[in-house]
Parts: C-alpha cells; structure tokens; sequence
C-alpha cells in the first residue's frame, strides 16, 4: 500500500516508470499470494507495524491525516487518530484482496438503500455510480450474491485505468472488470453504450486527475475543490446518478449506503454530492483516504 508516490526526476532514464510499474505489479503480486495463504485473520497481524512505519515516515501524508481529523473530529487529532486512519486503509486495502478473490463469505456486510439498486437491476436500466476515496469501493461486489445481473465499469483517467488494469491483474487475473478510461475521442460515447446496456458505470468523484474545471464548495467547514467533469457528464447523458459509500466499520463489518442524487445543475448536483459527502465523513470519520492537501 502507499500513501503518497514520489515524482521521478527528469534526469531519470526513458524506462523508469516501466521497471517502476513492473516491480509494484511483481511486489503486489507476492503480497496477494502471502495474504491468501496466510489468510485474513492471520494477514492483519502485519497491519499494525505497517501502519505505524508510515506514520512515522510519511511526514505528508501525515499531515494531511491530521488537518482532515482536525475538521472532521472537531478537535484537536492525536497520534491514534492518524493511525485509527491509517490501519482503517491498510484494512481496507487487504480486504480488496479476498473481496476481489471471492471470499465474499469472511465479511459481515450491511446494505442500506438495496431497494434502489434492485430496481434500476430489474428494469435492465444503467445508472452513474458516484462515489469517492471513502471506504471501498470493491465492496460493491458483495451485490452480485443478490443481484447476479449487474454489470459494473469503472470509469477513470487513462493513467489510472492503466495501473487500477495491473493491480486488478496481479490481485485475481481472471477477474473480469471492464474499465473504461477517459479522455479518448470516444469515452463519452462509450459510456453511453455502458448505461443504455444496463451497466452501473462507477466513478470517483472527488479527485481530479485529469485536469477537469474545478468548483470550490463548503466541505467540512471550508472551500474545497471539486471537478466539475462528473457532474457535467451525468447531466449530458442523462441517466440515474446513484451515490454509493462503502464504509469500513472495524473487523470484518462494513455498510454499503445507496442513496440517489438528485439535480436539474451541475451547481445542484455538486452540492448534493459534497454534502453527502460530508455527512458520511462525520458517519466514519477514519474512513477518509485522501492523503494529501485536499482544500489548497
């Protein structure tokens, strides 16, 4: 797991981010068939101590850690807090592993908003699943026990649609997840062929990595930047916008909340979702995974 990535300097060599990729792809590699001999009870021994060696050595992502409990908690964050943050990370991290594999059975999962879902399922009819680096996200993949009919796309920037395609790979190479990358003349246009199938296209929408036009909404007591692009997306195609929060809740227990987003704007939408956002950040306030200066 990482928290933050270091740049590579421009004196590096043209294929350092290729020997770079191929030692993360080999070392996650290693680390999923370590978890899945050891299995999970035994995996999250090591969670701790890995836990503690980024607090101690991650001056920025500690930082980061501190100025968001500071507002999320309304007080003044420990040293426990930013690690109850951390290990809730890392938790959620390795659980992507058995998730991803199958092991559905090992996790005691709670779905508010289930009724939702099953109804857009039922009408074969797609929707934008909005969610963000709260929780998992992988969790959702619980639903196929009830709903064995949906369909998920991710939808993301190529470079992240890249690396998500090699750690998808390394975590289960048989696993099939259509992912589909933005910022190609023709993304909008497949999206649009995902939701008119039926898919649930997912989309993460509180960070900006492709450079979209950003709007500064109230987000935990200050201004904080949100791209626009997601939002202007859903008004364009004009299918059902859902919010979906994974939240981890400690051991094996998580709750998955669906609720759906409504809005005739973008400036409607925006703030509906941050909103959302904020209520479940105060809901799981160690569930935050944004390990950077999110309101510069």
């Amino acid at each position: 797991m990482t928290l933050e990535a270091d740049n590579p300097p421009d004196c590096s060599p043209p294929d350092w981010t290729v020997r770079q990729e191929r030692g993360s792809a080999f070392a996650m590699r290693a680390a999923v068939w370590l978890a899945l001999r050891l299995r999970r009870r035994v995996s999250r021994l090591f969670l701790a101590p890995a836990c503690l060696y980024f607090l101690l050595s991650s001056p920025r992502a500690r930082a980061a850690s501190r100025d968001y409990l500071g507002r999320v908690l309304a007080r003044k964050p420990g040293w426990t807090d930013s690690f109850r943050q951390f290990h809730a990370f890392a938790s959620v991290v390795l659980d992507r592993i058995f998730l991803l594999n199958n092991q559905n059975r090992l996790f005691d999962i709670h779905i508010e908003g289930e009724d939702i879902v099953r109804s857009l399922a039922e009408r074969h009819e797609g929707c934008l699943l909005f969610g963000a680096h709260l929780g998992s996200f992988e969790v959702l993949r619980t639903l196929g026990r009830a709903q064995p009919d949906i369909k998920v796309s991710m939808v993301m920037y190529e470079d992240n649609a890249r690396k998500t395609n090699a750690a998808l790979n390394a975590i289960n190479p048989s696993l099939a997840l259509d992912v589909i990358a933005l910022g190609r003349p023709h993304s909008l246009i497949t999206i649009s062929q995902r939701l008119n199938e039926g898919h649930f296209c997912g989309v993460l929408a509180d960070r900006n990595p492709g450079g979209d036009e950003l709007r500064r909404l109230p987000f935990l007591g200050e201004q904080a930047a949100f791209p626009e692009g997601p939002f202007r997306m859903a008004l364009l195609l004009k299918h059902p916008v859902i919010l979906m929060f994974g939240l981890y809740c400690g051991g094996n227990r998580y709750q998955i909340h669906f609720e759906t987003l409504q809005g005739q704007t973008v400036d409607e939408m925006m703030a509906g979702y941050a909103w959302r956002l904020e209520h479940y950040c105060r809901s799981a306030p160690y569930n935050w995974f944004n390990f950077y200066k999110f309101w510069e």
